[in-house]
C-alpha cells in the first residue's frame, strides 16, 4: 500500500494507525508517490490537494501508466460535482476514523479480486452516495450526467444481481464507512 500526503505529520499518524495491517510505503509529495509506485502497490490512499503534483494529477498518472492498484481519496478537499470524471474507486475526506479506513481497504482489496463490472458498480455507487450526501436535492436533479450514471448503477445492479447476493454484507460495510466527517 502506498499513502500518499504532502503534511508528513498527517501521513505518519496515518501510516501508524495502519502499520499493523498493512505493509506500507509512505509519499511526502505527488512526485515522490509516482517514483514510488509499482506493480507491487494493491492500494493507493491519496491526498488531493499537495503543492507541484496534486492529487488528482498522480491520479490521472495512475490510470493512464495502467497500475493495476485501487486508488481510495484519502482527503480534505469537500467532493462537488468535479469528482464524476475522476478514476478513483473510493473518497474519504479527513479525518478518518481508524476503523472506517480499514473497511474501506478491505473492500478495495475484496473488490480487486473481482472482475471490472463489480469495480464500476463500486465506484459509480461510491460517487452517488457521496454527490447525494453532499450537493443540494436541486443541483442533483438537474444534472444529465449525474442522470446517467444513476441509470448505470441500476444496470450494473440488475447485471451483477447474482453476484451482489454473495456481497450483502460487503456492501451493507460499504454503506457504512464515514465517507465524510460529521
Amino acid at each position: 500500500m502506498l499513502l500518499v500526503d504532502d503534511e508528513e505529520e498527517v501521513a505518519d499518524v496515518y501510516a501508524l494507525r495502519l502499520e499493523n495491517e498493512y505493509d506500507i510505503r509512505v509519499a511526502y509529495s505527488g512526485e515522490e508517490a509516482l517514483e514510488e509506485i509499482d506493480v507491487d502497490v494493491d492500494i493507493v490512499l491519496l491526498d488531493r490537494r499537495m503543492p507541484n503534483v496534486s492529487g488528482d494529477e498522480v491520479l490521472t498518472a495512475i490510470r493512464e501508466k495502467g497500475y493495476d492498484c485501487r486508488v481510495i481519496m484519502l482527503t480534505a478537499v469537500d467532493p462537488g460535482l468535479d469528482i464524476l470524471g475522476m478514476p478513483f474507486d473510493d473518497y474519504l475526506c479527513k479525518p478518518v476514523e481508524k476503523d472506517d479506513l480499514v473497511s474501506a481497504i478491505d473492500q478495495q482489496l475484496q473488490i480487486q479480486a473481482h472482475d471490472e463490472q463489480l469495480s464500476e458498480y463500486f465506484e459509480v455507487t461510491s460517487k452517488l452516495a457521496l454527490l447525494e450526501s453532499e450537493l443540494p436535492p436541486q443541483e442533483l436533479e438537474n444534472n444529465d450526467e449525474l442522470r446517467r450514471l444513476r441509470g448505470r448503477a441500476e444496470d450494473l445492479e440488475s447485471e451483477l444481481s447474482g453476484l451482489l447476493d454473495e456481497f450483502d454484507s460487503l456492501e451493507e460495510a460499504f454503506q457504512n464507512i464515514g465517507r465524510h466527517p460529521g
